[in-house]
């Protein structure tokens, strides 16, 4: 029999949280050794022999999470937004001493929003055109979103290899926020709505033609896969992965 993995889940009081350890405790290749809570001791981690660590907390403190289980041998899977530049760079410093961990940072675990940017970006460099409207519930605290920065820059990246100007814009009066954000070049516009769980649209425009790349979450359901995925993958890829397509075979 094939030993199970030791999965530890921070912020399991959440609702992402709780999805995830329903999601790890019913893979029958998984052991759930801790659910920990926003005040419960991180020192449980190394108590309860967790391997894999799963972070869905909140900004301000996924980065000492992460830290803490890179210092003790572990891998850890991160869905907490808040990671910039800056952050990045002090966890790529960290892993240099520890060569074995890996740690992935997904800006969404939907394997379905992971395929719709991965497309979107390579169609960008096919279309003059190119914004992005991202959809979630009110009690989001961020935006835009990590998904929509995330697809946001693979379309930037695309778009730059491929030597494009940036899209047409004649706008030379508005209201402050009426074109979104810019997010490497790329317009990101931002709806929080009671209803909404997770959705995201990225239109790509050419003469006499529109292209619209829709992907919707309507359940917290959708991102578990994506989790475990990273979950039995991470170990296989030592340093930092961002983005969940970074362990997908996408041919692209």
């Amino acid at each position: 029999m094939t030993e199970q993995l030791a999965v530890a889940v921070l912020g399991a009081n959440g609702r992402m949280g709780a999805e995830a350890v329903q999601a790890v405790e019913a893979a029958a290749d998984l052991n759930l050794v801790a659910a920990l809570g926003r005040n419960d001791p991180l020192e449980t981690l190394v108590d309860a022999g967790a391997r894999i660590v799963v972070d869905l907390t909140v900004p301000e403190s996924t980065e000492a999470n992460v830290r803490f289980a890179v210092d003790h041998g572990m891998h850890a899977v991160v869905g907490t937004t808040g990671w910039d530049a800056e952050k990045l760079a002090r966890l790529e410093e960290l892993l240099a001493g520890q060569p074995e961990a890996g740690v992935l940072i997904a800006p969404n675990f939907a394997l379905g929003s992971v395929l719709a940017s991965a497309f979107a970006a390579k169609a960008s460099r096919y279309f003059e055109s190119v914004e992005i409207v991202e959809l979630h519930h009110p009690d989001k605290v961020d935006a835009p979103s990590g998904t929509a920065v995330r697809t946001a820059q693979l379309i930037a990246a695309e778009r730059s290899a491929a030597s494009l100007p940036a899209s047409p814009d004649a706008t030379t009066s508005e209201r402050s926020g009426a074109r979104g954000c810019d997010v490497d070049g790329v317009r990101v516009h931002s709806v929080r709505l009671r209803g909404l769980v997770a959705h995201q649209e990225v239109l790509l425009g050419g003469p006499g033609e529109q292209l619209t790349l829709r992907h919707d979450s309507f359940d917290r359901a959708s991102f578990m896969p994506g989790v475990l995925l990273g979950v039995r993958n991470v170990a296989a890829h030592p340093g930092l992965t961002v983005g969940l397509d970074g362990y997908l075979d996408l041919g692209l």
